[in-house]
């Protein structure tokens, strides 16, 4: 068995582009891992690289009361309008004040990002052109997004890790991720998924 091939991020950038529409005129591109592991990070280097690529981020979609529970919404309001070519509008959460609060567009461009916990769940995965997944421990990726949320939100990560516990239990991206990634001193490398890289 020969050595694992890294790709950089630059080289995947370019890669994106060529593969086949997966969702309308759109190729998306899911981004998954561990709460905390860097996936927002991830795809704002992504869409740099990819010369200001749309990003949709799933805590948009989610709320308190469904973590998880936003297949639907998705579905609606972002997949089936990009399916036709159309912009996208969805409602985004707002997590201070726990309501819908505002709306935000995805333009239906040749490459755009789906990031969070959840981007490469069966649901999504028949419209996905490519999946990431964070290779980051789950323990190490929690520990790093309760440092980064503070004290304040310790209640709201309790409740959060056996949501997310739950959730990879019973629909895993990880064994159907194109590409496992992991992030260097400067950068990030691709390592061939479980699924096979493109």
């Amino acid at each position: 068995m020969g050595m694992p091939v890294y790709l950089p991020l630059q080289a995947l950038a370019r890669r994106l582009p060529e593969l086949s529409p997966s969702c309308g005129p759109v190729r998306l591109v899911g981004i998954d891992g561990h709460a905390g592991s860097g996936k927002t990070t991830l795809a704002a280097r992504l869409a740099e690289e990819l010369g200001g690529a749309p990003v949709l981020h799933l805590d948009d979609l989610a709320s308190h009361g469904a973590l998880f529970d936003w297949t639907g919404r998705l579905a609606g309001q972002v997949l089936a309008p990009l399916e036709r070519g159309e912009t996208a509008r969805y409602e985004v959460y707002d997590w201070v004040r726990r309501a819908y609060a505002s709306e935000a567009e995805l333009p239906a461009a040749p490459v755009a990002l789906v990031e969070g916990v959840g981007a490469g769940r069966r649901a999504l995965r028949p419209y996905l052109a490519c999946l990431l997944w964070l290779e980051t421990p789950r323990e190490e990726a929690w520990r790093r997004g309760r440092h980064r949320d503070g004290e304040e939100q310790r209640e709201f990560w309790a409740g959060w890790t056996r949501a997310e516990r739950a959730h990879f239990a019973e629909d895993p991206s990880r064994p159907f991720a194109n590409f496992l990634v992991r992030r260097g001193p400067e950068t990030y490398e691709m390592l061939p998924g479980p699924a096979g890289s493109l």
